[in-house]
């Protein structure tokens, strides 16, 4: 009885493993099979979404750490350029050195001459922005209005009171015929020019000069803001300047 029980047991086919049902529950050669094509499944799961992970990383982390990066020597650059502008003001152009911006700064000299290599380099980048801003503050001005003459008199005014509160004749000698300084000369020309072009149209100003020599006229004419003693004389000037481009009834 016992050994046809046995028998029986023995000679039942294997059935097919229902769902919940443990590969340790299979007979041994099919479960070995299973297990290692659920391990492949598996693998090429992981392997997929590790691609994935890796194609994301490398489009976004280059991009995110160079921005991290330049934001941070912006940061810096700013910072020297800030602080070499308070030590001029303080001791006087000849008297700035590295070491004493280095200080100022809060960063090494080996970390300071890795942006500049000298002190004229880092007051002529100051330099540059200084007139970056100043250029984008007269353009600021110049939009406040549509009337042709008035904003030539809103960009002259603003004009000669820049040059009145920021002249330093000293860096200028230093600074003086750079690059950077003509091309914002030949850019404050031709906002200039452009203005009094329009405005000789509108009938506002005269239209017997060209509208490029009457922009130097005023130009240089502006120049004398930076040596008046007061507001009230700078506004006079401009006035003075704008007559000489009015036409004339």
């Amino acid at each position: 009885m016992t050994s046809n029980a046995t028998t029986t047991i023995a000679t039942t086919p294997a059935m097919k493993p229902q769902r919940g049902v443990l590969f340790t529950d299979l007979p041994s050669a099919l479960s070995l099979v299973l297990m290692r094509k659920f391990y492949r499944y598996i693998v090429s799961l992981v392997n997929s979404d590790c691609l994935a992970c890796y194609i994301v990383y490398s489009r976004l982390m280059p991009k995110l750490w160079d921005e991290t990066i330049e934001a941070h020597r912006h940061a810096v650059q700013e910072a020297i350029l800030d602080a070499t502008a308070e030590l001029v003001t303080q001791h006087g152009l000849a008297a700035v050195t590295m070491s004493q911006i280095a200080k100022k700064t809060g960063i090494g000299r080996a970390t300071l001459y890795k942006y500049f290599s000298d002190v004229e380099g880092i007051l002529v980048a100051w330099h540059e922005r200084q007139i970056t801003a100043h250029l984008q503050q007269l353009a600021a001005v110049r939009d406040q209005t549509d009337d042709a003459g008035e904003k030539l008199e809103a960009v002259l005014e603003a004009f000669a009171l820049i040059s009145h509160e920021h002249h330093d004749n000293e860096l200028a000698a230093l600074l003086h015929r750079r690059e950077h300084v003509d091309r914002a000369q030949e850019h404050l020309t031709h906002l200039i020019r452009d203005l009094l072009a329009e405005g000789a149209k509108s009938g506002d100003f005269r239209d017997d000069v060209p509208p490029d020599e009457l922009a130097r006229y005023c130009l240089h004419a502006l120049t004398a803001a930076s040596s008046l003693r007061s507001k009230a004389a700078v506004l006079r000037l401009v006035n003075v300047t704008l007559a000489g481009v009015r036409r004339t009834r």
